[in-house]
């Protein structure tokens, strides 16, 4: 027989099972479940090498993935990838998902990054069926509040890692990281963030979105700044350019076929004639100035060994004042020699058939140069 007092403590265990620990427990695993959805691993190339971070869907309709602008830094192109299942079972494994990377990975270009809030949108070229947009809260959350979070730290060998935490505070945030100052609405949570979580979803109860992960104390134990759903909802809402088509459905409209480099750029082969064809490029990327919105397209007509003479240069000086689109650069690369190159711009709004005219023109200009260059080393 168990005395009063064992069987009341045997008593107070079975209850905190029943009623506290067993459907807490199911409560977090259905948020991470559902939260994991809309949660992506943003991958960018940028000046200082490749990085990593986190993201959520925020629109299915529009493509459009949040982060933070620290994880995209200064790239204009990311690689986005979704949780991948098994039989059923989730693939966390970070190196299967490297190694399918060229197979599963979707392109994305970033439309605005903003490092005093630290936001980045980025909108993707493709979204599966199957992604949802994550649901955003109404309001923000308070202290003593309970958060879920998913993110991608780069210390793990995993993905997709679930981390529960407690609301310290919520409060207007002036900071300054390595990448500038900050000044935003913060969710001080005790939630540990490492690098790679930054921009992944942070969620109420209900998995609903109430901040994106930004940063931890270095200084401090257990104090992680997030960007508060108020700061998020402003940036969604600003109003900004329309999107610009991509260059693979410009060309493909127009009848052109592209390869890609790793490079960034798209290549077309335009044929001048039976024999002959001339490599003229596009880019992907848009230049602004101001409502002028331009793509880039250019050809390399000549790669010089040596500093190009005094000759050369008027000639192609006086080639400038003739033509009708674009002109003449010389250019330096890494190796020392010198590109003779033919650049033009053409507005982003362009039809199919005048950016076909663009490449035909640069591909006859590019060839004329190339007889008239072809003495010289």
């Amino acid at each position: 027989m168990l005395s009063s007092q064992k069987f009341i403590r045997s008593l107070t265990l079975l209850l905190l099972v029943i009623f506290g620990t067993a459907p807490s427990a199911k409560a977090n695993n259905e948020v991470f479940k559902s939260t994991l959805k809309s949660t992506c691993w943003v991958i960018a190339k940028t000046d200082g090498g490749t990085f990593t971070g986190t993201g959520v869907v925020v629109d299915k309709e529009k493509k459009y993935v949040i982060t933070n602008a620290h994880v995209v830094g200064n790239a204009k192109k990311v690689t986005i990838m979704f949780p991948e299942y098994k039989d059923g079972k989730l693939i966390n494994a970070k190196k299967k998902y490297i190694d399918n990377i060229k197979k599963n990975g979707i392109k994305g270009r970033v439309y605005e990054a903003n490092p005093t809030v630290d936001l980045a949108l980025i909108v993707l070229k493709s979204l599966p069926e199957n992604i949802p947009a994550i649901k955003m809260a109404a309001n923000s959350v308070g202290s003593a509040d309970e958060v879920h979070s998913v993110g991608n730290p780069g210390a793990s060998g995993a993905l997709w890692i679930y981390t529960l935490g407690t609301v310290r505070a919520v409060y207007q945030k002036q900071f300054r990281t390595e990448i500038g100052p900050h000044d935003f609405r913060a969710v001080e949570t005790s939630s540990p963030i490492n690098k790679g979580d930054s921009g992944g979803p942070v969620v109420n109860g209900k998995g609903e979105l109430i901040a994106i992960s930004q940063s931890l104390d270095p200084k401090a134990r257990l104090i992680s700044f997030c960007v508060d759903i108020s700061e998020i909802k402003k940036f969604l809402a600003k109003k900004r350019r329309p999107i610009s088509v991509d260059a693979e459905i410009i060309l493909a409209k127009a009848g052109l076929k592209y390869k890609e480099s790793e490079a960034g750029p798209l290549s077309v082969d335009i044929k001048t004639d039976k024999n002959t064809q001339q490599e003229v490029f596009i880019a992907d990327e848009t230049e602004y100035f101001e409502k002028a919105e331009t793509r880039r397209l250019w050809a390399l007509a000549k790669i010089l060994s040596k500093t190009p003479t005094v000759e050369l240069t008027l000639k192609l000086l006086d080639q400038n004042s003739k033509t009708k689109l674009g002109a003449w650069t010389v250019e330096r690369n890494t190796n020392g020699q010198y590109l003779v190159i033919y650049v033009a711009k053409i507005d982003v709004a362009a039809s199919p058939e005048s950016l076909k005219d663009a490449m035909n023109y640069i591909s006859r200009v590019v060839q004329h140069m190339q007889k008239e260059l072809k003495p010289l080393n």
